[in-house]
């Protein structure tokens, strides 16, 4: 394997010229660079990244803790930000906190220990010490929840106006009975989509009763569990929403396994669509977010900060997605920006 002295000698140069070229040093003549950068081509030289970080204290890698691998948004969302770090110049490594603020903590500080050069997070709790450690030390950026109060930039979708969308949907069709399984209030998403669900009911003069809000942590297992509770009340829902995907996927479960049928005895939708959902019977009615926008911005924010530009928050809108799920008619389908 070619080392940098061999690219030294096949240029005509220096060593040091040949750092300085590599490390994009402006001090170095045309004639030179261009000789450097046919050298490293002929020889497929491929620098010593963790060397080239002793020395200028950076790795070009950035950490990437998310919520839940198994949960196709996220998993979306990853793929966006390591698309978008990868044209910038940068590496992801990632972390699966699997909903566990324990678990959080981990993938945190490992990544702190790799010396990554900045971390982005979709916190699972409201913030341990160690993570309002790091945000003080480490440029980061939160993407999709946040903890309130920690001054770092957010990437997020707002979806009160597609919440209220999706009322305004199921009122039009004639459901008065709407009930929710909520996240965890703990996290920013969590707590804001069931008062959104509040907000927009009361819109309409429908009460959200204690017993029409079901309390779910994210996982598939709870959506099962909070549908149960429901279809067990003497006057259950008309209609579930489910705060995000995996919920709604175990309250399609819950259904079917008591026989029943959606729309025809119940019928659901979602917060957070994912591709799955056109292919379930029926297809599901969701609330989309633009998850690959906000993994993108999410990294921009990012190497903004790192960079030492000022990190700007952004917020998107989601939209709701009309299927099928919630007693629509086929020519119903449609999406609402």
């Amino acid at each position: 394997m070619a080392g940098i002295k061999d690219v030294a000698a096949e240029a005509g140069v220096s060593v040091a010229t040949v750092s300085r070229v590599l490390n994009d040093h402006p001090s170095v003549s045309a004639d030179a660079r261009t000789r450097v950068l046919a050298a490293v081509e002929t020889l497929d030289y491929r620098p010593n990244a963790v060397a080239r970080s002793l020395r200028t204290d950076q790795t070009h890698t950035l950490g990437l803790v998310i919520s839940d691998v198994l949960n196709p948004y996220f998993t979306e969302l990853a793929r966006s930000v390591e698309e978008e770090a990868r044209a910038l110049g940068y590496s992801v490594i990632i972390g699966n906190a699997d909903e566990r603020p324990e678990l959080q903590d981990h993938h945190v500080r490992n990544l702190l220990d790799r010396r990554i050069d900045g971390l982005l997070v979709s916190p699972t709790d409201g913030g341990s010490p160690l993570m309002l450690d790091a945000a003080r030390r480490t440029p980061m950026v939160f993407v999709d929840r946040w903890i309130p109060g920690v001054d770092v930039p957010v990437v997020r979708a707002d979806g009160r106006a597609a919440v209220r969308d999706l009322v305004a949907h199921l009122h039009g069709l004639g459901h008065r009975r709407l009930a929710i399984i909520a996240g965890p209030a703990a996290t920013t998403t969590g707590s804001e989509r069931v008062e959104a669900f509040r907000q927009a009911l009361a819109e309409y003069g429908i009460p959200l009763p204690d017993a029409y809000i079901g309390q779910g942590d994210f996982q598939a297992e709870s959506g099962r569990r909070v549908t149960d509770g429901f279809l067990d009340l003497a006057e259950p829902p008309e209609v579930v929403f489910a705060a995000d995907n995996l919920m709604a996927l175990g309250a399609l479960d819950a259904v079917r396994a008591r026989g029943l049928r959606v729309p025809r005895d119940i019928a659901l939708a979602a917060f957070d669509d994912i591709r799955w959902f056109v292919h379930t019977d029926p297809p599901i009615t969701a609330i989309a977010q633009p998850t690959g926008e906000l993994g993108r911005a999410a990294v921009r924010a990012l190497v903004d900060r790192i960079e030492g530009r000022p990190g700007e928050s952004v917020t998107l809108a989601a939209r709701l997605v009309v299927r099928r799920s919630c007693g629509e008619n086929p020519e119903q389908n449609r999406s609402t920006s």
